[in-house]
């Protein structure tokens, strides 16, 4: 099951959720504003990041600016505490299943999200049509 982590507003998140219906996926959405992120869901996507915290927080945002912290020195229970507190820290959409994680929205990468069958159908028909060309 695909969870899908956003905010009404953002306007990458409205682009991950049509992306998703587009495509019939099924997925859980949840609202990070109106149900803050529990730690173990937390701890889920710092766990499948590739950079830690520089790939979730929005250090851009002006809550972050606001805040005047560093990230860095918090330890992961007050760093989840922190995000808790103040769930619009975080980068979204956040997109994740067992396996894959994304952040943001981009049309290539959420590819991954979709079941292997159907992504071996679409590189079949694209390497069908370089061949016809």
């Amino acid at each position: 099951m695909i969870d899908l982590f956003l905010s009404p507003s953002c306007t990458s998140c409205r682009k991950a959720r049509a992306w998703l219906d587009t495509y019939q996926l099924d997925y859980v959405e949840h609202n990070i504003l109106t149900q803050p992120m529990t730690e173990k869901g937390l701890k889920k996507i710092l766990s499948l990041t590739e950079n830690g915290t520089e790939d979730i927080i929005s250090t851009r945002s002006k809550i972050f600016q606001k805040l005047k912290v560093d990230v860095n020195e918090f330890t992961i229970n007050e760093l989840i505490e922190l995000l808790k507190e103040h769930p619009d820290l975080l980068r979204r959409p956040i997109i994740t299943d067992s396996q894959f994680l994304q952040i943001g929205f981009n049309e290539d990468e959420i590819r991954a999200f979709l079941p292997r069958s159907y992504r071996r159908a679409g590189m079949a028909k694209a390497i069908e049509r370089i061949e016809n060309e």
